[in-house]
């Protein structure tokens, strides 16, 4: 019967997953944007930088605020104001005239920018504990598909004339924007609310905006752990994701169309991965082997691609990584929601995005630091840091 129960998810999860599809479509449209369009503000590479950070540190802020709220009044309303805010977020970066509008924008992006995990406290909802590793394991998918469709479309929105006030790669925001009110739009016409005996009156503290549940959640003895993992995990791995786009264009001597081809590659390759394998897999071996075999074999790709700085050589070692790399985020997404109860796990994946915010934030600084010295170094360090950050996820404990 358990078997049964996981095979078919509910029509809520897949309304779910299909508003998360659309916002990651969206939101992976302007990832190849936002540094050739600082270049326009005639901004400087450390201060382009600053974008990604700026917009990092606005979502560790703003995600577990969204996500104790969404425990208390609903997801659907906080979900909701989420994705608004990045429909906002986007026209305000299309349209800015200066720079400081766009470091704005990008703040407002950031603060608001609790959808997915208000999306992943709503698979947690709807979804048995023996279905979550598949449930999660299909979201993340879907993440990654919004890879493959993302960058060619963020290409294409490049190649329509603009309108007045948009540039060509304003074009691309605008684009993002649209794309984020249809899952705005699908949401409220298709999405139930999900959190039973929800809705209590909006009251507002101090509280909600502090960030003592933020330090107290290091040290709790259910979350603790996890939550470090997914900072040392989303660290190593945007140290590598920062490196790998000059390393592919100048040691590699590619283009920027060849680059959204790879991006394409990773997400389609990313998405075949956790569909069809992350449930089998699962099914045989503990979560906590599964993480960390997967991280293990990440460090010592991260560690190999270097040593062959050649395209063909480069890019079948990327088709592994692609494959691997897939695993880790869903697992420590099920993790979390099989150890947290109904009522907290807004809150509890809220504040596991906000780590991932900061590694976010503090990754690519570290990497325009090695880059200066080697544009091989970064991907040593992130190899083996994260060979260690495998064997620190062996210490967690498995959910009963």
């Amino acid at each position: 019967m358990a078997a049964d129960n996981t095979a078919r998810l509910p029509l809520r999860f897949w309304i779910a997953a299909l508003v998360a599809f659309v916002n990651a479509v969206g939101f992976t449209m302007i990832i190849p944007l936002v540094y050739p369009y600082a270049v326009q503000f005639g901004l400087s590479d450390f201060q382009a930088s600053l974008l990604t950070t700026a917009y990092a540190i606005a979502q560790f802020i703003g995600t577990p605020i969204l996500g104790r709220l969404s425990d208390r009044v609903g997801r659907k309303p906080l979900l909701i104001v989420s994705l608004l805010g990045t429909v906002a977020a986007n026209l305000m970066a299309g349209l800015a005239a200066v720079a400081w509008v766009l470091f704005a924008a990008r703040l407002l992006d950031g603060i608001t920018g609790g959808n997915t995990a208000i999306a992943q406290a709503i698979v947690g909802d709807i979804t048995t504990p023996e279905q979550r590793p598949k449930a999660y394991g299909i979201f993340g998918a879907l993440f990654r598909l919004g890879f493959v469709a993302g960058p060619p479309l963020s290409y294409l929105a490049q190649l329509v004339p603009p309108l007045p006030g948009f540039t060509n790669l304003g074009m691309g925001f605008l684009l993002s924007a649209a794309m984020a009110l249809l899952a705005t739009l699908l949401c409220i016409v298709l999405l139930p609310e999900t959190l039973e005996n929800c809705c209590e009156k909006l009251q507002l503290s101090w509280q909600d905006f502090g960030l003592g549940p933020m330090v107290k959640s290091i040290h709790d003895p259910r979350f603790g752990r996890i939550f470090w993992l997914t900072f040392f995990s989303g660290f190593t791995f945007t140290i590598f994701t920062f490196a790998f786009q000059p390393f592919f264009l100048k040691v590699l001597g590619q283009n920027a169309r060849n680059l959204a081809i790879m991006f394409a590659v990773f997400g389609i390759i990313g998405f075949a991965t956790q569909v069809f394998a992350l449930d089998p897999l699962r099914r045989r071996f503990p979560l906590v082997i599964i993480l960390a075999t997967t991280l293990a074999a990440r460090g010592a790709l991260f560690l190999i691609m270097p040593v062959f700085p050649n395209l063909v050589a480069f890019g079948l070692i990327a088709v592994v990584f692609s494959a691997i790399n897939s695993f880790p985020m869903p697992l420590i997404d099920s993790l979390l929601s099989l150890k947290s109860g109904p009522r907290e796990q807004g809150e509890i994946l809220g504040l596991n995005a906000s780590y991932l915010s900061i590694s976010n934030a503090l990754g690519p600084a570290t990497a325009g630091l090695l880059v200066s010295i080697s544009y091989f170094f970064p991907f040593w360090i992130a190899g083996a840091l994260t060979l260690l950050t495998a064997w620190f996820a062996l210490t967690l404990e498995e959910p009963g």
